[in-house]
């Protein structure tokens, strides 16, 4: 059986709430990740996403003068602060159905007030691709059934 603990990141890239969205940015960019937990003296404060960073951030095509750029933003201004977590011994099950009921992309996994890992859609999506995989090689070929004869 799958848990949560089996699937979720614990090689965790984290930033401070003082860092900036273009820190953040190139964090995702070179990690290759949308979700970062926001620490705060060991805590977890916040989340940022890469929808934050691209909703704070102005679009290039403003003149260039006038732009906000992502190294003028911090991470306290554009993360999210009051995130949904889950805990590391809750079902599998029940944060795949948070995940879904909230539309979010993530989720800290906590043990008590340890930020221990994150889980995300991406992650659910290796569950189903490797349930799948198991049925496919359980499932009797189509050249089986030639030799029955039905009456």
């Amino acid at each position: 059986m799958f848990t949560i603990e089996a699937i979720m990141s614990t090689d965790l890239i984290t930033v401070t709430p003082s860092a900036t969205l273009a820190e953040a940015r190139a964090l995702m960019h070179d990690n290759r990740i949308h979700h970062i937990p926001v620490i705060d003296d060991d805590k977890l404060v916040g989340l940022v996403t890469l929808t934050n960073v691209l909703a704070a951030t102005d679009s290039f095509l403003r003149d260039q003068k006038n732009r906000i750029h992502a190294n003028e933003i911090l991470i306290e201004d554009a993360m999210v602060s009051d995130v949904a977590t889950v805990d590391i011994n809750a079902s599998l099950r029940q944060a795949a159905l948070f995940l879904e009921k909230h539309a979010i992309g993530c989720l800290p996994v906590m043990d008590d007030e340890k930020l221990v890992g994150i889980i995300t859609d991406t992650d659910f999506v290796a569950v189903a691709i490797n349930l799948l995989e198991q049925i496919e090689e359980t499932e009797p070929d189509v050249d089986d059934y030639e030799d029955v004869d039905v009456a």
